[in-house]
């Protein structure tokens, strides 16, 4: 079974940091590239970071040089290390694979947690 569930929410005030892991299980995890999306109190599903499988970055512009995506693939394990956070963060995040969601820069499903819980992220200003 396919399972991406996420750890490491919580609720912290603005300027503060939080670190999100996400462990996979049930599927290739070396070979896959993995998001990191968030879903908004008004439920919009927005795209945050990407790692390929041989460590291409990519960050959404609100989130670049305060978030930091990262995997270890001898865990099969991906982090994304959240700094000088703003109220505008919040939401619930969610970790997803091209192995099962493709393309992997679609919205459609992709915080509808499907393969595994996402983890709530609160940040009060």
């Amino acid at each position: 079974e396919v399972k991406l569930p996420v750890s490491g929410g919580g609720s912290v005030q603005a300027g503060r940091s939080l670190s999100l892991s996400c462990t996979a299980s049930g599927f290739s995890f070396d070979d896959s590239e993995i998001a990191w999306y968030r879903r908004d109190s008004e439920k919009k599903c927005e795209l945050v970071s990407t790692i390929t499988a041989d460590g291409k970055l990519f960050y959404v512009d609100s989130v670049k040089g305060r978030f930091t995506i990262s995997r270890d693939n001898g865990r099969n394990l991906v982090q994304l290390h959240m700094d000088s956070l703003k109220s505008e963060d919040t939401g619930v995040y969610y970790c997803v694979s091209d192995y099962f969601h493709y393309p992997l820069t679609s919205t459609t499903g992709a915080c509808e947690g499907y393969w595994g819980q996402g983890t709530q992220v609160t940040v009060s200003s």
